[in-house]
């Protein structure tokens, strides 16, 4: 995986859990996206280096910063606008969520404005 995709996932799979519970651990990465426990300290670790996140070393929690909350917030619109295009050109909810997981980490600023477009009409 791609470096900006792996920290992309990173921060939106940190903002979902964040909206069920208030406080999330590397544990509840592991959990949530299936990876090595050593992949998510390398990766939570690299998130605090670029200012995204905090880790509170006695309770292991992970709060976003500002730039964090933003860029998790951002990514995960454009999961949820991809996947009302792909559904609204089709595609069935499944596949939809699929591609659009695949698709927002990759797509030109650009691009994702006529989908966004396509997909708000």
């Amino acid at each position: 995986m791609r470096t900006r995709e792996s920290e992309e996932m990173y921060l939106e799979t940190i903002l979902l859990i964040k909206g069920k519970k208030a406080n999330v651990r590397s544990v509840d990465i592991v959990e949530e996206l299936g990876y090595a426990k050593s992949s998510v300290s390398r990766g939570v670790n690299l998130l605090v280096k670029k200012g995204y996140i905090t880790l509170d070393h006695v309770t292991g929690d992970i709060e976003f910063t500002e730039k964090g909350k933003s860029k998790a917030r951002n990514i995960y619109e454009r999961h949820l606008i991809l996947t009302r295009a792909f559904e609204k050109m089709g595609a069935s909810a499944a596949t939809a969520e699929e591609n659009a997981c695949r698709v927002e980490h990759v797509i030109s600023d650009e691009m994702f404005a006529v989908i966004r477009a396509f997909a708000e009409n």
